[in-house]
């Protein structure tokens, strides 16, 4: 006989974009079917497993519920919303998402975990037309996905799940690069990266590609750049959005660096990397976005092909800085002394960048060394 898996409760993954930051998460799927990307640390070591239908079906209903009981809440007053707040419920998980999402003025839901529309279409699609019905108010439904997932998935099927509710992907493109997705064991080809983007985008969803700035590392750092515009050329993706390479200590990629098998690029080569790329996007449409703390530049915001110039001059201005500014740029920006390059021409905020500078023993030379030091506790 089959074993059933038994219902625990609802259940939220460790992980979503920082543009989610408002969603209800619904899990459908635990951890990532591929796992294997060097560059990734999150789920290593964990098992991939398919969340019941009835389950996740579950966690709709729960959550409906606690939402339900705390709009009744606030409208009674806030003296009996205090009190609710204290009462017990059978699940802490499911009242704290209900919490966040009422809070987040109920507008979107993200499909949890790396891969959801792995998951048979027939079931994915069972639980957008549930998750509708529970919650008509809401804008948004978002899933991450793999490329290899999506190019699998028949075009009816896509215009079916698009139909009933979900209509954002993101998918981590990172490179277009066939060698960079060789040495990075990402599982993929550029050729399926720009199937599964292609048809996304006829399917009607909206489309957000990541892209992972000095993946390639020196030797591959033009190609990885040029191939990687190239692939989004022929998506023309709605988002372009920009991840820095880190290395966190638990991805397999850092051990490569450390042994020097890896040869890992600086903040100024990256720039220099960053113009490149684009520079090279042609004849699309995409907003680009640099939405996360791992990225040097906030100024990377806008949408094409309107704002390429304005963003690529505010990258030249950082490469035709002198070596020193360009130093306490990076480590004022790392540490949250500078947000923008503006910012260096402000006395006030530049010397407390350069201060900080000198009382970390920065030089230009050893500038990537304290940077990587700083941004370890950001990942």
């Amino acid at each position: 006989m089959k074993n059933i898996e038994s219902y625990y409760g609802f259940e939220q993954g460790p992980i979503r974009p920082p543009s989610e930051s408002e969603s209800l998460l619904i899990r459908i799927t635990r951890n990532c079917p591929w796992n294997r990307c060097t560059f990734c640390p999150v789920y290593k070591g964990e098992k991939f497993s398919l969340r019941p239908t009835e389950h996740v079906l579950k966690d709709i209903d729960t959550v409906q519920l606690y939402v339900e009981l705390i709009l009744k809440a606030k409208q009674a007053g806030p003296t009996r919303y205090g009190d609710f707040s204290h009462r017990e419920f059978d699940d802490q998980t499911a009242l704290n998402a209900a919490y966040h999402f009422v809070a987040g003025g109920m507008q979107s839901i993200f499909l949890q975990d790396g891969n959801s529309p792995i998951i048979k279409p027939e079931d994915l699609i069972r639980i957008l037309h549930h998750l509708k019905q529970a919650f008509p108010m809401v804008r948004r439904i978002t899933s991450y996905a793999r490329s290899h997932t999506i190019a699998r998935i028949s075009d009816e099927h896509l215009s079916l799940m698009a139909e009933a509710g979900l209509n954002r992907i993101h998918i981590g493109l990172e490179s277009g690069s066939d060698k960079v997705l060789k040495m990075v064991r990402k599982g993929v080809d550029k050729a399926t990266q720009i199937k599964a983007g292609q048809k996304v985008k006829l399917a009607g969803m909206e489309l957000s590609e990541y892209v992972m700035p000095g993946l390639g590392g020196k030797s591959l750092s033009r190609e990885h750049a040029s191939e990687t515009a190239d692939a989004l050329n022929q998506i023309n993706p709605d988002f372009i959005r920009l991840r820095s390479l880190a290395l966190p200590a638990s991805a397999p990629l850092t051990a490569q660096f450390e042994d020097g098998e890896f040869d890992k690029i600086g903040e100024v080569d990256t720039a220099r990397e960053l113009l490149h790329f684009i520079e090279s996007l042609k004849g699309i449409t995409s907003t680009i976005k640099s939405d996360h703390v791992l990225n040097l530049f906030a100024e990377i915001d806008g949408k094409l092909p309107d704002d390429q110039q304005r963003i690529c001059a505010d990258i030249r201005e950082f490469l035709e800085l002198d070596p020193e500014e360009q130093m306490i740029f990076c480590i004022g920006r790392r540490t949250h002394r500078l947000s923008r390059l503006e910012d260096l021409k402000n006395p006030r905020l530049h010397d407390a960048a350069a201060e900080l500078c000198s009382k970390l023993g920065a030089t230009v030379d050893n500038m990537d060394d304290i940077i990587s030091m700083v941004m370890k506790r950001f990942i």
